[in-house]
């Protein structure tokens, strides 16, 4: 079967036409135009300097730094962890296109029997919630005013009280006991979980791949039961709630971040659906990552007791190390947003987001908690505290706000403390320039000549249609299998459909990953998007002549395992023709 045929290219290239990707990454990331094409700061790697490049005129992305390439359904699916259907279904909805009958072939990966075991025991659990033995748990649930809509909505179930149930349905479906012991849903022969409520934890991209159990009963075990890390459950790399807040965050143009999924289910009953949570205190780079891609607009909403706050602190020093504006909601103590709403209803709670404060007048005022400004010590030491927190901060307008406050509210010499903040500011430059990181460059890897214009040839064929003809009618020869493959399928493409376009190439060999992977290479490379046929033709001497050097080595090679002297002479006189140019 070939690329292209595992799906419809027609459809595709049709909803591909009536979008314009500028406006779609444009939507996830700030772009400015720079020339025909425009310019971001790339999501796919840490990069500071925007080298994501977006064309309009040929409708496909470009990262000269991680060589992160494709067209809109390729962003789309790496951006927001989404398959080729999902990515097609959202710019069908967008332009009003149903592509609900639409068959792809799915692609298949070594872990499509995990998940397939998880989503089996998702339903056993919801099915086990909603039977006789589930009563007691729903009513539980029930009394925690989590109603039969927010139970659907977030899949919530139950483990039975029995020993060994779910391990013995999963093992009747030919589950093996060491796989469900590698992936936390059995101990031996022992199930993980027993009579606890069960949250599905999902990874971004909406697949389940793992649960929380929850006690209901006073029975003095631990609160929660998380599964254990396994090859495709990274509690580090996930957030909860994340492939359903994902439009929703876009749409309001702001997430807000809390501490467990029951707060994340708490907001939604009162119709708030841009929340994740981080299911405790921590966070890591990878989920840093998440949630810059659902908002530039972060409000952190962690528990107001002492831990959450001091989880606030540390969380919002790391988004704010990253560059990111962050605001804060600080719920009374001991309330967390779940016990919040309960007692203060939606309107409360949305006044709380609204009045969000800046992250960093959150730390100062954290600053101020328990100084003693009677002790003329402990006053100098918050003020300095306070200055070193205003140098970090890039707008200056803010930085000269908080210091006329400061010389307000102490009676000292603004002057002072802008001298003060100056020497700071200049020790951070010179301290920046220290670090700095010479990377050399390696020179080692440079194509050769050869390998170059043979790339520059297939770059041709993708934008030159009248490149595709020649290259069949020199019948050329191409030194690897990707390049051969690659060429063969852009001929195949160009016959079936009349022309070539890479926007509309790069869906018709989304699933041949080798090719995906050599047109990165090249349209990082910066060729030339025009030329002359007689500049083709220099191409083409120049892949000539490494056919002939391929020969004459293979040739040579030939001539010195050979004993028969007049042979030698022959292989000999071979290799002297074809230096001269005379085969």
């Amino acid at each position: 079967m070939r690329a292209g045929d595992i799906l419809n290219n027609d459809l595709a290239s049709t909803i591909r036409s009536k979008v314009d990707i500028v406006d779609i990454i444009g939507e996830r990331i700030p772009l400015t135009a720079r020339g025909k094409n425009f310019f971001g700061v790339c999501p796919f790697h840490d990069d500071s300097n925007p080298s994501l490049s977006v064309s309009r005129e040929k409708q496909i992305y470009t990262c000269f730094s991680c060589h992160a390439t494709g067209n809109v359904f390729t962003f789309l699916m790496n951006y927001e962890h989404i398959d080729f259907k999902e990515a097609l279904k959202y710019l069908g909805d967008k332009v009003g296109i149903d592509t609900g009958n639409i068959h792809i072939k799915a692609k298949t990966t070594k872990y499509d029997k995990l998940y397939d075991a998880y989503n089996l025991s998702l339903k056993y659990f919801q099915n086990n919630l909603n039977s006789t033995v589930g009563k007691i748990a729903k009513n539980y649930l029930l009394n925690r005013k989590i109603d039969e809509t927010l139970i659907k909505e977030f899949e919530i179930g139950l483990s039975l009280e029995s020993r060994n149930d779910l391990t013995t349905l999963l093992t009747s479906k030919n589950y093996d006991l060491v796989t469900l012991n590698r992936i936390g849903l059995s101990s031996d022969d022992h199930d993980i979980y027993n009579d606890r409520i069960m949250f599905p934890l999902y990874d971004v991209s909406g697949k389940c791949v793992g649960f929380s159990g929850r006690i209901y009963k006073d029975n003095g075990q631990n609160k929660y039961l998380n599964t254990k890390e396994t090859d495709i459950f990274k509690k580090g790399e996930m957030l909860y709630h994340y492939h359903i807040a994902r439009e929703e965050c876009r749409l309001k143009k702001s997430v807000i971040v809390m501490e467990g999924f029951m707060d994340v289910i708490r907001a939604s009953s009162i119709g708030i659906k841009n929340t994740v949570a981080l299911m405790g205190t921590a966070l890591t780079k990878e989920q840093i990552n998440l949630i810059k891609r659902l908002s530039n607009n972060i409000i952190l909403c962690l528990d107001g007791d002492d831990p959450g706050q001091h989880a606030t602190l540390n969380i919002g020093n790391m988004l704010f190390d990253e560059g990111i504006e962050v605001k804060v909601i600080r719920l009374p103590n001991p309330e967390d947003p779940d016990s919040f709403i309960l007692k203060n209803g939606k309107e409360r709670f949305e006044g709380l987001v609204d009045s969000a404060i800046n992250f960093s007048d959150f730390k100062m005022n954290k600053l101020r908690e328990n100084v003693n400004f009677k002790s003329d010590e402990e006053k100098a030491d918050y003020i300095n505290r306070v200055i070193e927190e205003t140098s970090k901060l890039d707008d200056a307008i803010r930085r000269e706000v908080v210091l006329k406050r400061l010389a307000k509210e102490f009676d000292i010499g603004y002057n002072t403390l802008e001298m003060r903040i100056n020497s700071l500011l200049k020790n951070k430059v010179v301290e920046k320039e220290k670090t700095k990181i010479f990377i050399p460059t390696n020179k080692t890897t440079k194509k050769d000549k050869y390998i170059k214009a043979y790339e520059q040839i297939i770059y041709f064929m993708l934008n030159n249609d009248w490149v595709i003809t020649q290259v069949e009618h020199e019948r050329l020869i191409f030194p690897n299998e990707v390049m051969r493959a690659t060429c063969s399928e852009i001929i195949y493409y160009y016959k079936k459909y009349g022309n070539i376009n890479v926007a509309d190439f790069y869906t018709y060999i989304q699933d041949k990953e080798d090719i995906l992977n050599f047109l990165n290479s090249i349209l990082v490379e910066k060729y030339m998007d025009t030329t002359s046929k007689e500049e083709l033709v220099l191409y083409f001497n120049v892949t000539r002549k490494y056919i002939e050097l391929q020969e004459i080595k293979r040739l040579t090679n030939l001539m010195k395992k050979e004993i028969d002297p007049l042979e030698q002479a022959k292989i000999s006189e071979k290799i002297r023709k074809l230096r001269l140019g005379d085969s």
